[in-house]
């Protein structure tokens, strides 16, 4: 396993074997009746979908019921209003994707002071640390991801080119790591490419936040998106204005999937194994009810995914066929 980023805290990853479970934890778990809370940024992506699946179904492998799933819409206020009625119902555990940092670290920091396990996904809030404020957060390597998405971009890229990159303007863990990471496998090992920034406040603003930035930089070769749903919403404006602008993203979902088969924009996909994580997540929260100790940061690598083998990826992480028209426009079916 590579992983090239570092935690929050400048944490070494650890591999997601650290927190697998051995049938006398399953045993043991199935015993307890542990009751755990869901609160994610979203429920409406296939990343979240997945995520949540793969959580469920270690939980109900173990015996632990999982009494809510909340969807935040990616506000720090709701998801503040979520936690502290959840403290209220006194999970075992809470599973949470931050939404921000400073807005919702008080909350999060409440949800340990209750004696609630809590296990972070993705984004750690300011100030909170490990083994004090949190148990563990399980992450994807997404300083590997903007590495990944930079290096499939760049093969379409003409020496001296300019590429477009599409921000997410919150301050967040996750999405300023691909950033950083995407702009800096540049400079090193692309210098004669100039990047062209820009960030987007809410996912409905993507679509106009490119269309600006082609405007500031008309010679635009390419953009990277900092994640599938609003690429895919900039994909869409792209193509109805007529513009083939080369696009790398981050995250296989079912629309990039399609995307990337029909092979007229979409170039690259910098993949996570969100299946994988929310079962990694789950595994983590089981252990540390049952008092065993988990790591500080444990990550996945990313999957590099290309026209060429989006079938097999798409199974990989999915666990499940690629989409029918994904086969089709591969003259696979």
């Amino acid at each position: 396993m590579t992983i090239s980023g570092l935690g929050p805290h400048g944490e070494r990853a650890a591999p997601p074997e650290r927190v697998s479970l051995l049938p006398d934890d399953r045993t043991a778990a199935k015993s307890a009746g542990w009751r755990v809370a869901v609160v994610l940024h979203t429920l409406q992506s296939d990343w979240a979908k997945q995520q949540l699946t793969g959580m469920v179904g270690i939980f109900g492998d173990c015996g632990a019921a999982v009494i809510d799933v909340v969807d935040c819409g990616f506000s720090p206020d709701l998801q503040v209003a979520e936690l502290d009625r959840l403290i209220g119902q006194r999970p075992d555990a809470i599973i949470s994707l931050p939404v921000a940092n400073e807005q919702v670290a008080a909350a999060h920091a409440r949800v340990s002071e209750a004696g609630i396990k809590l296990v972070l996904l993705d984004n750690a809030p300011t100030g909170l640390l490990p083994g004090k404020d949190y148990t563990a957060l399980v992450s994807a390597d997404n300083f590997g991801l903007g590495k990944i998405a930079a290096a499939g971009l760049s093969q379409h890229l003409a020496k001296g080119a300019e590429v477009g990159v599409l921000g997410f303007a919150a301050d967040f863990f996750a999405t300023n790591e691909r950033e950083i990471a995407f702009t800096d496998w540049l400079q090193i090992n692309r210098p004669d490419i100039t990047p062209r920034v820009r960030h987007f406040a809410r996912i409905e603003d993507a679509a106009a936040s490119a269309e600006a930035l082609l405007a500031a930089h008309p010679a635009l070769a390419g953009l990277f998106v900092v994640w599938d749903t609003p690429a895919m919403a900039v994909a869409t404006r792209q193509a109805e204005l007529g513009a083939s602008l080369q696009m790398a993203t981050v995250d296989l979902g079912e629309e990039a999937a399609i995307a990337l088969a029909r092979g007229k924009t979409v170039c690259c996909i910098a993949a996570q194994q969100p299946l994988l994580q929310g079962i990694v997540a789950a595994q983590t929260v089981i252990l540390c009810l049952l008092g065993r100790p988990v790591p500080a940061w444990i990550a996945l690598p990313g999957i590099c995914v290309t026209r060429e083998n989006v079938v097999e990826s798409f199974q990989t992480i999915w666990r499940q066929p690629a989409p029918r028209e994904v086969l089709r426009l591969l003259g696979l079916s």
